[in-house]
């Protein structure tokens, strides 16, 4: 994610180039930090650059969410991570091609924290499949009355293997990408941690993360794509 602290950093169109260059090929952004016109550049530059492109609704208020679905539609995003009000937000994207994946749990603030407990995230999986949902986008790393891994269990229980488990927020470190791995993720998304240097402190510079958060991926057993 080309974002830093829940927000698309300013200088967006640059860094892509270089996630591009190490052969990235999914990669997003967030709804808010540059002007809606800035969005759809980066989205036009992932995906003619081969890549598939997410945008992450971290907006608080359900008009600036629903706001953002039409936003994602309209500049032709692949897929919509978060929000919770999954049924407005399909109704926006319907038609689009834009495959969806809202928020289980209680996503609060911005930074945003995430409330519930297991059974609770495996409720909100069960309904979001019912309603036509391509996965979930679960902030296990952000709960605030569990623990991370028993979040991301509850779902892929409840997700079955036929729909795609992806989990945001600060994922930081090599052990918690195998954790997850181990835990039954498909996919995560990583932001902050690269832009700040934080994945690798003695390292400096956007292309020496991504390429430590990629052989983490590779010693992990995952395929980066």
């Amino acid at each position: 994610m080309l974002t830093r602290d829940d927000r698309t950093v300013e200088d967006c169109l640059e860094a892509v180039d270089e996630a591009l260059a190490l052969g990235l090929r999914h990669i997003g952004f967030k709804d808010i930090g540059v002007p809606p016109d800035t969005l759809k550049s980066l989205n036009a530059q992932i995906k003619s650059g081969g890549a598939t492109s997410y945008m992450e609704v971290v907006s608080t208020s359900p008009e600036a969410t629903l706001r953002s679905a039409a936003i994602a539609a309209a500049i032709g995003v692949d897929r919509l991570l978060g929000g919770t009000d999954a049924e407005a937000i399909l109704r926006i994207i319907a038609g689009s091609g834009v495959a969806y994946y809202p928020f289980p749990g209680s996503p609060v603030g911005h930074p945003t924290l995430l409330g519930g407990n297991a059974g609770e995230i495996a409720a909100h999986c069960s309904r979001f499949i019912t309603l036509g949902c391509a996965g979930v986008d679960l902030l296990a790393y952000r709960a605030t009355a569990a623990e991370p891994l028993d979040l991301v269990r509850a779902a892929r229980t409840a997700l079955g293997r036929d729909k795609a488990l992806i989990v945001a927020g600060s994922v930081n470190s090599a052990e918690r990408i195998a954790a997850l791995r181990d835990a039954g993720a498909d996919a995560f998304t990583i932001g902050t941690a690269v832009f700040d240097g934080s994945f690798s402190p003695r390292k400096r510079g956007l292309r020496a993360q991504l390429q430590d958060i990629v052989a983490a991926c590779e010693a992990a057993g995952t395929r980066v794509a």
